[in-house]
């Protein structure tokens, strides 16, 4: 894994965890000083704000999760798409003039294969370098349907062929969009950010004016709130490769299409 990937990954941990510990931290050091310095403190209304913002946060994850587990089912629902309209091009291909037959059956062979070679290595420049081969791929693929189409606009065989080659085209960029493209909005991270920051500083505050400090608490807290954004941020982020699909049926059909 590349230097700068184990750094983004260590700081989808590191951050979130850290924005919850400071806050806490400095939210006691508060509510000791006002302890201090007022003597008794009412912690009944203290404790309504902390349950209210706690409960916002919570609101504001759930939202959050929910956003880029949708993303994560619709690349899952893409990748079975795309398994199938692949097989049914390769079936369709036979439908057509042998040499148009054999040169689409060696390209969606070659296409099949770079999906398999992606789930080995995720690398940014190896990346680049086999999405470009793939929409080379595509591109012959359609020059065919065109040639074809030329040829005999009313043959339905040719319909198919062209037809299975164009959902292909499609859902491969919608594959690329989801996976590559697609983030989660900005303007919510930020809200999430101001949330988990102002919650955390009450907590720690309604720490800090129950006279002790909590240390072990404010880090036990960090670490599950820093566990649960690290897999929101690891959902969001595909490239990282450490949430997968599973990819067992482009491998199985890898497989049936080599035999052939």
């Amino acid at each position: 894994m590349p230097d700068n990937s184990l750094l983004f990954i260590t700081g989808m941990f590191v951050f979130p965890f850290v924005c919850v510990l400071l806050p806490i931290v400095a939210g006691q050091r508060c509510g000791l000083y006002t302890k201090k310095r007022t003597g008794k403190v009412n912690e009944s209304p203290v404790g309504s704000v902390v349950a209210a913002s706690l409960g916002l946060l919570a609101f504001m994850l759930a939202f959050t999760f929910q956003i880029v587990d949708n993303r994560y089912s619709s690349r899952k629902e893409l990748l079975l798409n795309e398994v199938t309209t692949i097989r049914t091009a390769y079936l369709q291909s036979g439908l057509i003039p042998q040499n148009y037959k054999a040169a689409s059956r060696n390209l969606l062979l070659e296409y099949t294969d770079i999906r398999v070679a992606l789930i080995k290595d995720t690398s940014p420049e190896r990346l680049d370098k086999l999405k470009m081969r793939s929409q080379t791929i595509l591109d012959s693929l359609w020059n065919y349907s065109e040639a074809l189409a030329s040829k005999d606009r009313s043959s339905e065989a040719y319909s198919l062929y062209t037809a299975s080659i164009s959902e292909l085209i499609e859902i491969y960029h919608k594959r690329v969009t989801f996976t590559f493209e697609y983030r989660m909005p900005v303007a919510i991270l930020w809200v999430l950010f101001l949330v988990t920051c102002a919650s955390m500083f009450l907590l720690g505050f309604q720490f800090g004016i129950s006279g002790r400090r909590h240390h072990i608490l404010a880090v036990f807290i960090s670490v599950i709130f820093a566990s649960v954004m690290f897999l929101i941020l690891a959902l969001d982020n595909p490239e990282t490769g450490l949430i997968r699909l599973n990819q067992t049926p482009i491998l199985t059909l890898y497989k049936e299409l080599s035999q052939r």
